[in-house]
């Protein structure tokens, strides 16, 4: 049983504010993190200890520390990444599936969103898998599978176009935010996508489903690719919140439109 004090935590602001007990419970693979504090703050190789225990895969252990401490500059994203890709040389998809992506840890399930994006060579398996990272219900997994897919879907875009312009229907608010995201021009940590850049009318598909859609954090996504296009394409932004704005009169696209013009409007 977990304490309630653990359980209805709030997250620490800052690292003097963690509390010992919860990176215990958190290294432990027992609750989920839930801020990004707590996430930087894990033990990866003590979580690890635990998984490999589980499984009794303990002989693995060197390969993986080895691995680890081979990093030039590791972080608790690298590292995570990192721990995946030797997943994926040691195990198989069925072990992973299992152990790792759906592990109540939601670290664990980002070693598993890593080591289960490089099972597969085509960009149909490649989303097809990653698909249930995307839907997952913890933010920071939600953003690792960015990660692990965004530079392959940018080597076959057009693949990765015709079939996420049908996530944007998909029921799941997460999935249709993966899409918008992934396929920014710019982004958060992740390697730019030039042909956005430079045309980014070939991503239309994927945004004109989602000018209006119902939730706030899909919205924010779709705003953010106008922002990213603003930078190299201002006129074009420009041009399509236009056009949106004549064609839908919901509060929905107004936002989008209000934050996706918000660097053209600070530069005017």
């Amino acid at each position: 049983m977990i304490p309630e004090h653990i359980l209805n935590r709030k997250g620490a602001r800052s690292t003097k504010d963690l509390n010992p007990e919860v990176i215990a419970y958190l290294n432990d693979g027992k609750i989920e993190t839930k801020n990004l504090m707590e996430w930087l703050a894990i033990d990866q190789l003590v979580l690890l200890k635990v998984v490999l225990k589980q499984t009794n895969k303990m002989d693995w252990y060197t390969s993986f520390e080895e691995a680890v401490n081979a990093q030039k500059k590791p972080t608790s994203n690298s590292t995570s990444k990192v721990i995946g890709q030797t997943f994926a040389q040691l195990s198989n998809a069925i072990f992973v599936k299992k152990h790792l992506s759906n592990n109540h840890s939601d670290m664990v399930r980002c070693w598993g969103c890593w080591a289960e994006s490089l099972f597969h060579d085509s960009i149909d398996g490649l989303l097809e898998t990653v698909k249930p990272h995307a839907a997952d219900r913890h933010f920071m997994n939600r953003e690792v599978v960015i990660f692990a897919s965004k530079e392959r879907l940018i080597d076959d875009l057009d693949t990765a176009l015709r079939i996420l312009s049908g996530w944007t229907l998909d029921n799941d608010e997460n999935v249709r935010r993966y899409v918008a995201e992934t396929l920014r021009p710019v982004g958060v940590w992740t390697k730019k996508i030039a042909i956005f850049q430079e045309n980014p009318e070939k991503a239309l598909p994927c945004l004109e489903p989602l000018k209006s859609d119902a939730s706030k954090y899909v919205r924010d996504s779709v705003a953010n690719w106008l922002n990213d296009a603003s930078k190299s394409r201002p006129e074009w932004v420009k041009a399509i919140c236009s056009r949106w704005e004549k064609e839908s009169t919901t509060k929905e696209t107004l936002y989008i439109i209000k934050r996706g013009l918000r660097t053209i409007e600070k530069n005017v």
